[in-house]
């Protein structure tokens, strides 16, 4: 069976976030002051093969294990789907 695995992370506190200063920046240019301390996170989907739910989970916690850790990130959050079994064929 193929599942998509749907994978939030964010930059580890400690970390400068260049993009998440740049937009608390705009929001005054945007008149809205209130608004600071943005950081911004990233929305990843995995397509993954698996035969059954409890390897799909094992396969991506170890892949969110090591990306996170190679590249500083935090997971906030992770959800999954199946895929349905059919193609559409486009004339």
């Amino acid at each position: 069976m193929k599942f998509n695995a749907h994978i939030n992370v964010m930059p580890q506190k400690a970390l400068l976030d260049p993009q998440g200063r740049a937009v608390s920046a705009g929001m005054k240019n945007l008149n809205l002051p209130e608004i600071g301390n943005v950081r911004i996170g990233k929305h990843n989907t995995l397509e993954v093969e698996a035969s059954i739910k409890k390897k799909l989970l094992k396969k991506v916690d170890v892949a969110c294990k090591n990306y996170c850790q190679i590249r500083s990130w935090k997971l906030t959050s992770f959800s999954w789907s199946k895929l349905d079994n059919f193609f559409i064929r486009i004339s």
